[in-house]
């Protein structure tokens, strides 16, 4: 197989959980084809490509279409989208059959496509293939048809050296560092508070130091977790500006993370340590983050989908060894 010098990924668009979640595909799509010039397309709306994560996918990405108007109209199909454009490879993330017909009209080599069970697709699953429930595992299927390979995530993400720097300076080289992320979009997704703050008292006294990484809307909860681990670090808190590349740069200094189904734990993911996901009322086989050191643990294995149910214990009993 030719390996594509031009490829075409075509998304509606992405908001930042959605920008989050595509990075291991996009890591993939880089490292099955290192040499390829790669252009994402934001058809129906916005992209974070193009601002909040452009950096997270420097080097990855080579350029980004950003609500470019195409795939939405029966009409579109009666000219030639981006006319004076062509591409080696498309892959066609969504599934809309409208809009994969007006996709094909881009000149381009091959096809790439689940959109109507991948019947307008160049190549297709083997038999016995169902559809993963995953997002990004549907969006691994893609890159393996592309390349006639495993994919696999290991494209490294870029590096500024400012923000290395600056998360050298708020956690120093020396000691371990565990990240304790207890936020979440919905409370219902957060483990308890005393809970990461019993599991903080406990790495602490292993000699460890507790990382708390809280988000605009968990600042409340500083004081309670202070009063209570008074050798806890909030490096987030520390700065103004925090970018997705601050807090993967701060993982990257971990031993280790512990997070809630949340934007943070895909971020924590990112940086390639080692992640602890604890999970209830939403479902692991769709929403976990995709990492090679991903330890899931779920309500449901110790009695209840409630948050609450996941004992201390069972968190502990992973980050041990580790420490």
């Amino acid at each position: 197989m030719v390996s594509p010098a031009s490829i075409l990924v075509y998304v509606g668009l992405d908001a930042v959980g959605d920008g989050l979640i595509k990075l291991p595909f996009i890591r993939a799509l880089r490292q099955a084809f290192p040499a390829a010039r790669i252009t994402w397309m934001a058809g129906k709306g916005h992209t974070v490509y193009a601002d909040t994560l452009a950096p997270v996918v420097s080097g990855l990405i080579d350029e980004v279409l950003d609500e470019a108007g195409l795939g939405s109209k029966v009409a579109e199909l009666l000219r030639r989208p981006l006319p004076d454009r062509s591409f080696d490879l498309i892959i066609d993330t969504q599934r809309r059959l409208l809009t994969t017909l007006i996709l094909k009209r881009i000149r381009h080599g091959r096809f790439i496509s689940a959109s109507g069970n991948f019947r307008l697709s160049d190549a297709r699953p083997g038999p016995g293939w169902s559809k993963p429930p995953a997002m990004v595992a549907q969006l691994m299927t893609l890159v393996e048809l592309a390349s006639g390979k495993p994919a696999e995530a290991s494209a490294p993400l870029p590096r500024q050296p400012e923000t290395e720097a600056e998360a050298e300076r708020l956690l120093p080289s020396g000691p371990a560092y565990v990240g304790l992320a207890p936020g979440a979009g919905g409370k219902y997704k957060c483990w308890p508070l005393e809970r990461f703050i019993e599991l903080g008292r406990r790495i602490t006294n292993r000699g460890a130091v507790p990382v708390i990484l809280l988000g605009p809307a968990e600042t409340e909860w500083r004081d309670e977790i202070t009063t209570a681990l008074p050798q806890a670090l909030f490096p987030l808190q520390q700065i103004a500006g925090v970018t997705p590349m601050l807090t993967i740069a701060l993982a990257r200094r971990m031993r280790a993370a512990v997070a809630n189904d949340s934007g943070t734990g895909h971020m924590l993911a990112a940086a390639d340590i080692t992640l602890i996901s604890l999970f209830g009322p939403t479902p692991p086989e769709k929403f976990a983050p995709s990492t090679a050191r991903l330890h899931l643990l779920r309500a449901q294995d110790f009695g209840t989908a409630a948050m609450e149910a996941i004992p201390v214990q069972a968190v502990e009993a992973v980050l041990s060894p580790l420490l």
